[in-house]
């Protein structure tokens, strides 16, 4: 696990999408071979996506064979209507950049069979390979997602009722009318984001002939540890605790991104204000890591070397 901690939010957010942007490039996608990638809402990605765009826009980046796979959305909400997951994906991100719409999968929260678009979902993913890089965002309690407080830490793509802090907490963005605000929401679960790949395994069957030992190779199809990334971006004073809890303390379904401690590959990208909660020795451990972190963003890759 690493943690990431930089001064404020804009270099919070530039690493990131620094670090995305080099993933994506040392990949090296094609048409047969894309890059997956799962992506977050909310008000801590934007400073994030502005960066992506402006590396798109610059010849540096391009997403023509990166798929997508957002976390969430909201039941019953219009997909046009200005708060949908929808709107906010291609009105903050999308519309900006050359990814093909067909690979933008965002969950419909209007579907006929919503149990049915959960599962699609997942096949969906399992089809694309996997995330080779799943960013998502935090609440203050610590949920991923809308993966709550007391959700399953092996919970898989579903319906999920909203808590009613979470209610009120989204009534600002429908003119504080808690009438507005949708109460149920579609989730990727806890175990989908830690998920690892499906991939060919071989077995080997050991066994005795006429005194005489033959190995036999078979072919099947079974689970390994295939590292895929998640990065987890978490910043401001009303989420510090929320990261202690992530970093310093056990895993625990009450706090849902506590999860992540079991991740072989997890990133905490943090500002200075989000380390509030943590141990003064905590914090000087990673910051004596940076110099090891930065590394994955220095130098910033570029499709026009290539």
């Amino acid at each position: 696990m690493r943690l990431v901690i930089l001064e404020d939010y804009d270099q919070a957010s530039e690493w990131a999408a620094k670090y995305i942007c080099n993933r994506i490039i040392q990949f090296k996608p094609t048409q047969g071979r894309y890059f997956t990638l799962g992506l977050p809402t909310g008000n801590t990605p934007l400073g994030c996506y502005k960066k992506l765009i402006e590396y798109h826009k610059n010849g540096d980046l391009s997403f023509k064979y990166v798929k997508t796979f957002n976390m969430d959305e909201y039941v019953g909400l219009p997909r046009n209507h200005p708060e949908s997951y929808h709107s906010y994906m291609w009105n903050n991100f999308f519309k900006h950049i050359d990814i093909d719409p067909n690979n933008a999968h965002i969950l419909d929260g209007n579907a006929p069979d919503l149990q049915v678009e959960c599962d699609a979902f997942e096949k969906k993913i399992e089809e694309a390979g996997g995330i080779d890089l799943f960013v998502g965002g935090i609440g203050p309690d610590g949920h991923i997602a809308f993966n709550e407080p007391g959700s399953s830490l092996s919970s898989r793509t579903r319906l999920k009722t909203l808590a009613m802090d979470t209610i009120l907490a989204n009534a600002k963005y429908f003119d504080g009318d808690l009438s507005k605000v949708p109460t149920m929401a579609l989730t990727v679960g806890v175990g989908t984001v830690m998920d690892a790949r499906e991939v060919r395994t071989y077995l080997v069957l050991v066994a005795c002939m006429f005194s005489r030992l033959v190995c036999v190779v078979i072919g099947i199809e079974g689970k390994k540890t295939s590292v895929l990334q998640v990065m987890i971006l978490i910043t401001g004073a009303h989420k510090a605790f929320a990261l202690y809890k992530a970093i310093e303390e056990g895993v625990n379904h009450m706090w849902t991104v506590s999860a992540f401690q079991q991740h072989p590959r997890t990133i905490f990208v943090c500002d200075e204000d989000a380390t509030l909660e943590l141990r003064v020795k905590t914090v000087k451990y990673f910051k004596g890591l940076m110099h090891v972190h930065n590394k994955l963003v220095d130098p910033l890759y570029s499709m026009k070397e290539n």
